[in-house]
């Protein structure tokens, strides 16, 4: 229980402290709350195991207590330093007997006391002996005398709080110890905050959201436009870039050697055909030569033999 107060405790003074729930904690005893909680107005220890009330602190403000689902059968005279007692949930204990409800008596500004499913609720004539023992009760386990049901769960908080007479008066006010008037930035950080945004508020959000929307889809065409202009620039600089080379001195010399190159094959072609020629040429000449040589070799010796 000492680790669970630590954590809901947030790092802020106990006497900061205005609401404390402790439930499923797990404890057979109060320990850990201590009389520092002197602002205390709401505390719930709902299925914390306690068997005994033994050491419950003196909380002066404390209107609310939630005790239901323990194991508590007897003790409630522990309770004594909780004067504003207006509201005590004591449903799913162990409490018997009438008897143990009798320290209840000194609760003068008890308005709500639920004990559903606790075996004193079996006794007889039980709701008419409860509210004759406290006769500050409105209602017990959530029905008043006439056993009309209470207009909502909690019919004691809030302004009903107020109304059934817990405003503090103004001699409880003198004893308040207000402490430094220092502003705790987490204290602050922790304040729940609205659940529920208002109109006013939902409109500007999808104001907003829609002018978000818009501002995108702007962008994203501009984006695309940007892109158009720098490839059309790009064609620009490339066809500029062209034109340039084709006028320079360069790209002329580069012409006159292609044409000088174009020639000089054409002269190597034509020189190859001569060659050629020639050479056939001079190739019957010689062909021509051999022969008649051939034939003034063979008359010559045909003549020779003749002699002979």
């Amino acid at each position: 229980m000492e680790k669970r107060i630590l954590l809901e405790l947030r790092g802020r003074n106990p006497s900061q402290v205005k609401e404390l729930n402790l439930d499923n904690c797990r404890g057979n005893a109060i320990v850990g709350l201590t009389d520092e909680y002197i602002n205390l107005k709401i505390l719930s220890l709902n299925n914390s195991g306690l068997t005994t009330l033994k050491g419950f602190p003196t909380l002066p403000k404390l209107w609310k207590l939630e005790l239901s689902d323990n194991r508590i059968s007897s003790g409630l005279n522990f309770l004594h330093g909780c004067k504003k007692l207006t509201y005590l949930n004591l449903s799913g204990n162990k409490i018997k007997d009438l008897v143990t409800l009798k320290p209840l008596e000194a609760f003068e500004k008890l308005k709500n006391l639920d004990l559903f499913n606790n075996e004193v609720t079996n006794i007889e004539d039980y709701r008419s002996k409860v509210f004759a023992l406290h006769p500050s009760l409105k209602y017990l386990d959530g029905y008043d005398k006439d056993d009309k049901e209470a207009e909502d769960s909690d019919a004691f908080s809030g302004d009903s709080y107020e109304e059934n007479g817990n405003n503090d008066s103004e001699e409880d006010d003198v004893d308040i110890d207000l402490g430094p008037l220092v502003i705790d930035d987490d204290s602050l950080s922790q304040r729940p905050t609205e659940t529920k945004p208002s109109l006013l508020m939902s409109i500007y959000s999808v104001y907003g959201l829609i002018f978000h929307m818009g501002y995108l889809l702007k962008k994203s065409d501009d984006d695309v436009e940007e892109e158009d202009d720098e490839l059309s620039l790009s064609e620009v600089y490339n066809e500029n870039l062209e034109e340039e080379s084709s006028a320079s001195p360069l790209y002329e010399a580069e012409g006159y050697l292609d044409e000088e190159y174009d020639d000089f094959e054409d002269g190597y072609e034509e020189n190859d055909a001569n060659g050629e020629h020639n050479s056939k040429t001079q190739e019957g000449a010689n062909t021509r030569e051999n022969t008649e040589e051939s034939t003034r070799g063979k008359k010559r010796k045909h003549e020779d033999d003749e002699e002979n």
